[in-house]
């Protein structure tokens, strides 16, 4: 007979203190790739620009859009599109 999906066997009952079943604070996420892919992305636009090289200008403006994204990513993987704290819709 199958065993009972309300027991778990990998977890013997009073083994753990209560506070430790606590699930642990998220970290908050290292924004540095973010921060160097808009500043390369920011110093080859402008170097495009002072330049006037088209394919330098085209590579920093998608290096800086690829930056700013990273910015907004939300923080954890199943966390709902959009800001925190603002209403979706």
């Amino acid at each position: 007979m199958p065993q009972s999906d309300d027991e778990c066997p990998a977890v013997p009952e009073g083994r753990f203190p209560p506070d430790d079943l606590r699930p642990a604070r998220p970290r908050r996420r290292r924004r540095t790739g973010a921060r160097w892919t808009l500043a390369s992305g920011v110093t080859a636009l402008v170097t495009g620009v002072a330049l006037a090289e088209g394919l330098l200008i085209a590579t920093g403006l998608v290096l800086a859009g690829i930056g700013v994204q990273l910015f907004d990513a939300p923080d954890a993987p199943d966390a709902p599109a959009g800001r925190p704290g603002r209403p979706s819709g």
